[in-house]
């Protein structure tokens, strides 16, 4: 299995490679758009600011290349927020994967304490007819157990919308990962999040691209 991970001006990256390379899958970093057109996966991570970003992908052509993929893609954190319409961080228009606005924590009592950063809990994104207790975790998810623990570092967030498959508590709650056709997204670190963590990746790297 090809695995490419997307080359950008973002930070983090790295640490994506490593956690794949733990798991036996030598990725490819690049962003070249006949690598990630031929990928049978692509990762989207890293950590950074959203408008200089935003700019960096429009600038080499790269934010026409992601929307336009057709494998299973996963964003990480900033990437989650980047396949998202809108963001408050620089004001700038993102990629509209995700019909969703990226909105910055704002504190309601003395102990919120921004950035979100640590370990915290997913629960199902619930539909009208179901119940905390029944909702299953979608694919991405599967196999981690009741409410598992994943690492958090981020200052903006997703508010919980249509394409919420996860959701966590800090101040209010928000989307702590999202699905939509072929577009996966997480906005905790799968790659420091443990054995949980391991279980994500390993989750989509084996997907059913037959389900979407």
């Amino acid at each position: 299995m090809k695995v490419a991970v997307v080359k950008y001006n973002a930070g983090n990256i790295f640490s994506v490679v490593h956690a794949l390379q733990r798991m036996g899958v030598e990725p490819l970093l690049t962003d070249s758009p006949r690598e990630l057109f031929s990928a049978d996966r692509v990762i989207f991570p890293g950590q950074g600011e959203a408008s200089n970003a935003m700019h960096y992908l429009r600038q080499r052509g790269l934010d026409q290349v992601i929307v336009s993929l057709r494998q299973p893609v996963l964003g990480i954190c900033i990437g989650q927020q980047l396949l998202c319409r809108h963001s408050e961080e620089g004001d700038v228009d993102c990629l509209g994967v995700f019909d969703a606005d990226v909105k910055r924590f704002v504190p309601l009592r003395h102990e919120d304490k921004i950035p979100h950063m640590g370990w915290n809990t997913l629960t199902p994104a619930l539909s009208n007819a179901e119940e905390a207790t029944s909702a299953p975790f979608p694919p991405l998810l599967k196999g981690l157990g009741k409410a598992p623990f994943v690492y958090f570092v981020h200052s903006y967030y997703v508010p919980v919308c249509k394409d919420t498959a996860a959701v966590t508590e800090y101040i209010h709650p928000f989307s702590s990962a999202m699905h939509k056709d072929n577009f996966y997204a997480t906005q905790f670190h799968p790659e420091k999040s443990g054995a949980v963590g391991q279980q994500i990746l390993h989750n989509f790297l084996t997907i059913d691209t037959s389900i979407r």
